[in-house]
């Protein structure tokens, strides 16, 4: 089970109490530092935060980075960290659509295997990344997986989407199944349990996203048949054996057991993945898949461990 019990809020103002350490995962960043470095393209790297984060992946021996962005003050920055950055590719780029374009390009014509976000607004760096002339958008579509474990033990749950598409169609769930499809494989799990999520496991007309689930696990199950499918099902089903067992439901082998998640909509995503992560400490690795190469979709708030980890895991999906 992913989530565990908590102690008492010592803040009574609020509902989050003491979070257990995020801790990047071993397992997975062993398995990408056995591949050795690739390079990142990072979109505007003149900012701490993004430096930071290059010299963790660099220290792992995970990523040489491409830093995009302006070149004196990317090296002001990095001076403040205390890190040398001349043995690395600098390509100057003066504000954020420059730098995105600029890191994209780079990915684009081979220079790099992976994109990064840097210190820039999130829409300016996806419009980069879709630009037909410069991004990374191939034949498909792009989606987002999250690669996300508990503090107690290295064993992901993978959902999508989360962060990338607001109210994905059908053809760009079947997308997202195949992207979680990808991940288990590059991670390790074998034969995946996916799990199609609503708010109840009867497809009932009342609840359209019921409807949906139901019609893309008929659909999985043809299309997939090397992993086991189920839905649609409620997060208690999903999460819980014991849940699982109470609604006569444990003889599902994805119930209390599924490695992947395919959520509705993004407000699903978004709340599944911030609850894991604020309520329990998960360590949630992001990336976007479908494009040329793999993304790295930070965000200013993740720690420094889930950086780490999203470019461990976009090192294992870079080609």
């Amino acid at each position: 089970m992913f989530f565990k019990k908590r102690g008492p809020d010592p803040d009574h103002h609020s509902f989050i109490g003491e979070v257990p350490a995020v801790k990047c995962p071993t397992s997975l960043l062993d398995k990408a530092r056995a591949l050795g470095p690739v390079r990142v393209a990072v979109a505007c790297a003149d900012a701490a935060m993004p430096l930071e984060s290059c010299r963790t992946a660099v220290d792992a021996g995970i990523m040489v980075p491409v830093l995009c962005g302006d070149p004196e003050r990317i090296k002001s920055e990095a001076q403040k960290i205390g890190w040398a950055v001349d043995g690395f590719d600098i390509v100057a780029a003066d504000g954020e659509e420059a730098g995105a374009l600029a890191a994209a390009q780079t990915v684009r014509e081979g220079r790099a295997g992976v994109l990064m976000k840097g210190q820039l607004h999130t829409d300016v760096f996806m419009k980069a990344a879709l630009n037909k002339e410069v991004g990374l958008r191939g034949a498909g579509r792009f989606v987002h997986v999250f690669h996300i474990t508990p503090p107690h033990n290295d064993m992901p749950i993978l959902i999508s989407d989360g962060a990338v598409n607001v109210a994905p169609d059908f053809e760009t769930r079947k997308v997202a199944v195949q992207a979680v499809l990808d991940v288990s494989s590059a991670v390790g799990i074998a034969n995946p349990k996916v799990a199609i999520l609503s708010a109840t496991e009867e497809p009932i007309p009342s609840v359209p996203s019921a409807i949906a689930a139901a019609e893309l696990v008929e659909w999985a199950r043809t299309a997939h048949p090397e992993a086991i499918f189920s839905g649609p099902l409620a997060l208690d089903l999903i999460l819980s054996k014991a849940s699982a067992r109470i609604k006569s439901r444990d003889s599902d082998p994805v119930t209390g057991a599924a490695d992947a998640i395919i959520v509705p909509d993004i407000v699903a995503g978004n709340v599944l993945f911030k609850a894991m992560v604020y309520l329990c400490g998960g360590c949630a690795a992001g990336v976007v898949l479908g494009g040329r190469a793999p993304i790295v979709l930070t965000s200013r708030a993740d720690p420094p461990e889930a950086r780490l980890a999203s470019l461990a895991l976009a090192r294992l999906l870079s080609s």
